[in-house]
């Protein structure tokens, strides 16, 4: 499974990064606007947060997204047996945040953001017409205005050694969303499958930046690009003793978005994190 790695600055990026994310459904960027530094500062402030008791003080309330969730409640992919081994905050610019760590928190949600809405406009440029014909609007304005967009920020634990057999760090899945902006973490470990079921491991250089496509942009294109199923293994030897800190930003619709025949990207949403965390979203 050949991902691409695109020079972001070079005069073909805009097309061969759509190329990528057609016949693969995930690219890796290069020389791209989202600083290493910044990214590991993130790292750095939010695994130390996830090491103190602080987190304790963002639970999310009842029907809430965002927040802290621990480990204790960790979401089940779909048709896995056993939860992820990971804990999580979800922070939006709306939501309750931590003080000390937010900034660089912020910081990665306006690059990823800007990030994720100029490769949209080169997906939106690259797609032929008789796809974007079906499209309800242009893909960059389906983004106008949403409040869904999410920074989740990850810490894979060290593993003890006496995990349920077969749990993993994070179960194969395919993301919701439009596409998924993913720094580099510090740890390798993610891994995407091809058509023949084979796992594939994904670039993982220091400053580089992942990206791939998720579910709603697969229906809102027709299939045309695939949501690619991906999944984070257990290291192994030393590797194991360290945490894993990964810091993905989630692009996504506003709520009232047509993403395909009478379904809008809150009705997708809704029904996805029901299927997954068996929680009942709410419109704002």
């Amino acid at each position: 499974m050949d991902v691409a790695v695109v020079d972001y600055q070079s005069p073909d990026a805009p097309k061969r990064f759509t190329e990528s994310l057609r016949n693969t459904g995930f690219a890796v960027l290069t020389n791209h606007p989202v600083q290493y530094d910044m990214v590991q500062r993130l790292q750095n402030e939010w695994l130390n947060f996830f090491r103190t008791g602080n987190k304790w003080d963002y639970l999310p309330g009842e029907g809430g997204q965002d927040g802290y969730r621990p480990l204790e409640e960790a979401e089940q992919a779909v048709g896995a047996a056993l939860p992820d081994i990971k804990e999580y905050f979800h922070w939006y610019p709306w939501g309750r945040q931590p003080t000390v760590e937010s900034a660089s928190a912020a910081a990665m949600y306006q690059a990823g953001w800007s990030l994720a809405a100029e490769l949209l406009t080169w997906v939106e440029a690259n797609t032929p017409s008789s796809i974007s014909k079906s499209f309800s609007m242009p893909l960059s304005e389906m983004i106008v205005g949403t409040k869904r967009t999410l920074l989740r920020i990850l810490h894979y634990p060290p593993l003890k050694g006496n995990e349920p057999v077969g749990s993993v760090r994070a179960a194969a899945h395919e993301d919701i969303n439009m596409i998924t902006v993913l720094p580099a973490a510090n740890e390798p470990g993610l891994q995407v499958r091809d058509l023949d079921g084979k796992w594939h491991d994904v670039p993982c250089d220091p400053g580089s930046v992942a990206i791939n496509a998720g579910d709603m942009l697969k229906y809102v294109t027709g299939g045309y690009y695939p949501s690619t199923t991906h999944q984070v293994i257990n290291p192994v030897g030393e590797s194991a003793t360290r945490s894993r800190v990964s810091t993905p930003l989630f692009l996504h619709p506003a709520d009232d978005v047509l993403i395909a025949e009478n379904k809008t990207a809150f009705d997708f949403l809704r029904d996805r994190i029901k299927e997954i965390a068996g929680v009942e979203l709410t419109k704002d």
